[in-house]
Formats: C-alpha cells, structure tokens, sequence
C-alpha cells in the first residue's frame, strides 16, 4: 500500500516503511488480524452471554510482541423465576362439527369450478363478463380509462361503485354507457368526486360450473376412493389445526404471566435488538405479499423511527419470556439429545423442501439446539398449567327505552393514502391497510439465522474481559 520514492508501489523493504513512519504503522492491521479471535476467546473463556451491543475497545499496550486490551461488553442478565409450575389460564374448547367440515368441502369444490360461456341470458351479478370501456369527464377521455377485453367478475367491487350494477342485465354484443361518480378520494385528484361517463360493450358472459359432490369428485381431487373418506380426512386434519390453534392461545395466556413473573435487570439493548428482529419480521412478511416497508410506511403516513416504536411493547414482553423459559431450562436440567436434533432437522427439511444436509449448512447447530430446548421449556409450562375453559360471553344488557330523538349522524371522515399509478382509472384505488402486531407470537428466536460471537449491542450490566494476544 505505500508508496516509497524509488520502489513500485507495494514493494518497499519493511525497515524503510517503520524508519520512515515507526513501527507503529503496521500495529493497526495487526490489531485488526488478531483481535476478533482473541476476543472471542476472552467471551467463552469468561464463560458469559454475549448481547448483541456496541464493545467499549481499550487498547492497553501494544508492540512488536503482542497486544493488551480491554473490551468492555454487555451480558445477559441474572435472572430469577419463580411459580411457573401450575398456572392457570384459559385454553380454548376444541371442536369440529360438520358444518366446518362441509365448509372445506365446499372450498375444494370452488376451487376445481370452471367458466363456461353461455350465451342464452343476460348478465347476473357474479357472472364473469369480457368488456371494452373508455371513460370520458366533462366529454373527454382521460388517461388510464381505456380497457379492451377486460375480464371483470359482476359483484366483485374490483371498478368504482356503481360501475359492475350498470352491466347486469346487458347482453353480449351489446353496447352502452355507464354513469359514475368517482369518490373524492379517489387516487386522482383531477378525477376525485367528479362525474364520468363510460362506453361500454359487453363481448362474452361467463358462470362458475362447479363439480358435482360425489365418489368421482373424491377421486379426482385426493387420494380417496369415496366422498365420506376425503371428509373423515378433512376432519382429521381440521381437529389437527383447531388442537395446535389452542395450544398455541393456551401458551400465548401462559407466556403473559411468564413475562410478569421475569425479575432480571436486563440490558436495554436486549430490546433495542428485539425490536429491530420485530421490523424485519414484518419486512418480510411484506415482502412475500409483493410488498415493502417502505411502500407500507408510505401508505400509512408513518415513519421509520415510530414504526419501530410501536414494536416496543411486544419486543419487551419477547425478551422477557425467552429469559423466563431460558431459566426455566436451567432450573429443570431440560437437554436435547442428538436424536430430537435430528427429527427437528428433518422437519425443517420438509417445511423447506431442502436436504437434511444444506440445512445444517445455514443453521448454526448451538442457537438451533437452544431454540429447540427453549420450545421444551415452554411445552414444561404448558403441560405443568391447568387449563379452564373460556368463560361464556355476557348477553349485553338492555339499555332502558329513551324517548325518541332525531339523531344527528356525524360524517365520518377517512383519510386515503393517494396511491399514483397508471393503473386503470375505472378501478377503484389500492388502499393500504394499517396492521398492528400482535403481541406474543412465537417465544423462540429464529433457529435458520447464522449467529457470530462479537456483534453490536447497548449496555446495562457489563463486564470486562481482558486478554493477551501474541503474533
């Protein structure tokens, strides 16, 4: 890297380098090579927790033979639970009547339904239709109102109201208009509240042709020979759901009073991490819907800084529950054998649809075995509470009969994010919904994340590791 009057770049004898700038030139990248190592090795010598947190880095003395510094780190707490053998918490009634049952059938049913074109009536709501449309305000067309061969299903509410009702009852090669006013908070302004035109013509109806609910039904959508076999399996797998549902709500109510009970001094940047793991989660899951944060953000009118504060509350109470199950693990002596690590491995492989052998490679095997024994802490809790069922809904009381008034109705107003696209102006505009988070989703951390020893992280209680290194 240097340059030296006389030599190429890089090919500088060393003793000209350190009597030209000192020794001392080359502590830094020596530094650099060794410290990582070392410090990794101060953490499990130590034998402490490492939180994800800014280290405090000192350099104590530093020469040709060797480096002394002090790294200044934060560390999971002590912490003490007590009482969590034997509580008490509502769990849901499991139950699966027919009704249900039918109601999947009947999912099934709509999914293998085909359209047929017919040609003998008029349009109904919910028939499927194939128009042309061009729509014009104050007698010209505007940008984004023009379709041709648009498939539209009558009763959807996919154009903006009033649209879908003005083709029922037309008939194919029929050509007409349709009178609309846009809402005024439609995404164009230009177009919000005003009136507009649309000429139409109607080329094909189409109806859903469902399957008929039988023997050969079965046969065609599953591995059953009659009706009945694919319902008992229907309900089989829906008791499966509704059992794993309740479960999930009876320890959900369990981990609440878990997080209570947690007496720990703990670091805030346990929840500081929590929260960031809490916006990335829901990242993703924007991300598989074709989404981004961002987008979200926008819509929402919220930004960054206060979305992430919203996760606080659930952050904490995730943190406060991993260290109450984590003690509980202690205090229980709970293990994981090589036996249950594998059937855990052999599930993710069917959940991914990868080999055993590339989710070892991507799962860092100590953070995987301790979510694991976490979750058996968590199934202790469960299997030690007592359940009770859900306390039956009071009837809401009459109110006492008033004499009559006329009741003035306040408008209520919303506020659309105005969404700018080039989409078709007759459909009515994209508009983003608000999500809460809930609040205690699964108490482990995610198993498939590859974890390195030193890492960022804030401080509450902390402690000095020394160590000597030499090169």
């Amino acid at each position: 890297k240097m340059n030296v009057p006389g030599f190429r770049k890089g090919k500088a004898p060393r003793k000209i380098i350190e009597k030209m700038y000192g020794k001392e030139i080359f502590y830094e990248d020596a530094m650099n090579e060794v410290y990582p190592d070392a410090l990794d090795a101060a953490i499990k010598e130590s034998g402490y927790e490492f939180v994800e947190d800014k280290i405090d880095f000192d350099v104590l003395s530093v020469d040709e033979n060797g480096l002394d510094f002090k790294a200044v780190i934060t560390v999971k707490p002590e912490v003490t639970i007590k009482d969590y053998v034997g509580l008490k918490a509502e769990r849901p009634v499991v139950s699966v009547n027919d009704e249900d049952v039918d109601a999947e059938v009947k999912k099934l049913q709509d999914r293998q339904a085909r359209l047929v074109s017919i040609e003998d009536r008029a349009a109904q709501d919910g028939d499927t239709v194939i128009i042309d449309y061009e729509g014009f305000s104050e007698g010209e067309a505007f940008e984004g109102g023009k379709g041709e061969k648009q498939t539209l299903v009558l009763g959807s509410n996919t154009f903006i109201p009033g649209f879908e009702d003005q083709i029922v009852g037309k008939k194919i090669d029929e050509e007409f208009d349709v009178n609309v006013t846009f809402p005024e908070e439609y995404h164009a302004e230009k177009l919000a509240g005003k009136p507009a035109v649309f000429k139409c013509k109607l080329y094909e109806i189409k109806v859903r042709e469902l399957p008929e609910l039988n023997d050969d039904f079965a046969k065609d959508v599953s591995e059953f020979d009659t009706l009945e076999e694919l319902k008992a399996d229907m309900r089989h797998h829906l008791e499966e759901h509704a059992e794993a549902d309740a479960n999930a709500a009876f320890e959900t109510a369990l981990a609440e009073q878990l997080a209570e009970k947690v007496e720990a001094d703990i670091p805030n940047a346990m929840f500081e991490n929590a929260m960031d793991d809490c916006v990335r989660d829901f990242d993703n899951r924007l991300q598989s819907q074709g989404l981004s944060l961002d987008m979200y953000l926008q819509y929402t009118g919220t930004d960054i800084k206060d979305f992430r504060e919203s996760n606080r509350a659930q952050a904490e109470k995730q943190v406060k529950v991993r260290l109450a199950l984590e003690q509980i693990v202690k205090n229980e002596n709970l293990t994981v054998s090589d036996e249950e690590m594998e059937e855990e491995y052999k599930k993710f492989s069917e959940q991914y649809g990868m080999p055993v052998d590339q989710i070892k490679a991507v799962i860092n095997e100590d953070h995987f075995r301790k979510d694991i024994v976490v979750e058996k802490a968590m199934h202790f809790v469960r299997d030690n509470a007592k359940a009770s069922k859900p306390a039956a809904k009071k009837a809401p009381a009459k109110k006492a009969e008033e004499p009559a008034k006329k009741a003035t109705t306040a408008k209520k107003t919303t506020t659309t994010a105005k969404k700018t696209t080039s989409s078709t102006a007759a459909k009515k505009p994209a508009t983003a919904k608000k999500t809460t988070s809930t609040t205690a989703k699964k108490t482990t951390s995610t198993a498939a994340k590859k974890t390195t020893t030193a890492k960022k992280t804030t401080t509450t209680k902390k402690t000095t590791t020394t160590k000597k290194t030499t090169k």
